[in-house]
């Protein structure tokens, strides 16, 4: 039996896709993966001229004048774009081939639960994004996580980066990853849990040691290299 692959429809309807999996062949999968892909390019690209995340380029301004902010957003829009690929195809081809080796479930069913996963990060910057719009300001951390919460009990950076990439959203991709990896394997479901926890713990601690990186420091000092002191 063949069925058709709605990324919507079965967004409210994991158990009728997990049974179609285990039963049936799929059929228009990449057109929405390449529609997923391109709306997550767009929001990345959009939020970049929105200038969200971009205060680090507003000192080249003063410093070298309109010649040098122009080459400064374009490299960072550049940036940007290079980051959203490397995000998307991470969280879609990297962590299923990881589960991959570590369930042995077929990359092909990991592949479909990884496009729900980038779907659902995707939503939650979307709606961050909205919100940010409305109020016309931006914040160094996402109002779904952690992070607000973390800042007021911890000093060190280290600690709020942590915390912000742990949020509702998040909860909700562990719930979905089990339930997803449950029904397509023998492994002890206290494992599993174990496993999908551990990952995103691993992904929080790398992405909060990036975010104490001197980045804005690094990036100036590349778009300021021939700017008279």
């Amino acid at each position: 039996m063949i069925f058709d692959f709605r990324f919507w429809r079965y967004l409210a309807n994991q158990q009728e896709l997990i049974d179609n999996l285990g039963s049936s062949n799929m059929r228009d999968f990449k057109k929405r993966a390449w529609m997923v892909g391109f709306f997550g390019l767009l929001l990345f690209v959009v939020q970049e001229l929105w200038g969200m995340n971009t205060q680090h380029i507003t000192s080249v301004y003063a410093l070298g004048g309109k010649d040098s902010f122009a080459i400064a957003r374009l490299v960072s829009l550049a940036g940007i774009i290079i980051w959203a690929v490397l995000y998307l195809s991470f969280h879609f081809f990297g962590i299923a081939f990881l589960l991959n080796k570590i369930t042995g479930i077929e990359l092909s069913k990991l592949a479909v639960l990884q496009l729900y996963v980038v779907g659902i990060l995707l939503l939650e910057k979307a709606l961050l994004f909205f919100i940010f719009m409305m109020l016309g300001m931006t914040t160094p951390v996402s109002l779904f996580s952690f992070g607000p919460l973390a800042a007021t009990v911890f000093d060190h950076p280290f600690l709020v980066f942590f915390f912000n990439q742990l949020s509702i959203f998040t909860a909700l991709i562990i719930a979905l990853q089990v339930r997803f990896i449950r029904s397509f394997t023998d492994m002890n479901p206290r494992m599993i849990v174990i496993i999908i926890i551990a990952i995103h713990i691993v992904m929080a601690l790398i992405t909060a040691t990036v975010g104490i990186l001197p980045l804005e420091e690094w990036f100036l000092r590349v778009v300021e290299g021939g700017t008279p002191q």
